[in-house]
């Protein structure tokens, strides 16, 4: 039996995508979002212009690569506030959340940057951050979190977290876990000292937008 031509063309475009996909998610899990288009293309065995046909821009990439971790992201918070002690529930998330940065450098990038140009992602990302706002309140009303933690402590927490990863390489993961056993005790009422006033939630915003346009310019000059 013949396959149609336009049967036939729909799934060549379809292999080609899952092969991006595939090539993408390696290459970002290895070194970060910093990979370039080009090399994207030639793990995957196809052009940059399918490449970029498939996905006009580096965040539509990004999507679709990390659908899945997303997915994970949103079930972990869920299963942070379904915990019946938020204490637990928010200590479990922070470690959830930390393990995924350390198994996968993408990731860790997808945390700590926005991406305009991904409403989708940045939808979810935004519906968890609501979730959290809601598990640091109950954690703070059984008076196990320390009552000066800030929503905005969860993205230092995160970029601690990378700096930790990217800079220890093979030992990253367990290097990670003690990294946030010791964050973990710190945010403990019972062990709660005066800290200075986090950044406002602005400059994080800020922070993170430029981080973002100079990986983004040192990846164009890549190409």
């Amino acid at each position: 039996m013949t396959v149609p031509i336009d049967d036939a063309l729909r799934a060549d475009a379809r292999r080609n995508r899952d092969r991006v996909v595939l090539a993408a998610r390696e290459l970002f899990s290895e070194q970060g979002l910093s990979v370039s288009t080009n090399e994207v293309a030639r793990r995957s065995g196809v052009g940059v212009a399918t490449l970029l046909r498939r996905f006009p821009t580096r965040d539509d990439l990004v999507a679709a690569v990390f659908a899945d971790k997303m997915t994970a992201y949103r079930a972990a918070i869920a299963a942070a506030l379904d915990d019946p002690d938020p204490w637990n529930g928010f200590c479990r998330f922070i470690e959830t959340v930390c393990t995924m940065q350390a198994d996968d450098r993408g990731f860790t990038d997808v945390l700590t940057r926005w991406f305009p140009a991904a409403p989708e992602l940045e939808a979810q990302r935004d519906g968890v951050a609501r979730d959290f706002a809601t598990l640091i309140a109950r954690a703070k009303a059984t008076g196990r979190l320390r009552a000066d933690f800030a929503h905005q402590d969860l993205i230092i927490v995160l970029i601690a977290n990378a700096g930790i990863v990217a800079a220890t390489s093979t030992i990253g993961p367990a290097a990670s876990k003690r990294l946030v056993a010791y964050l973990l005790q710190s945010f403990d009422a019972g062990a709660a000292a005066p800290l200075p006033k986090p950044p406002t939630r602005k400059a994080i915003y800020t922070v993170l937008t430029r981080f973002d346009t100079r990986t983004t310019t040192d990846a164009t000059r890549r190409e």
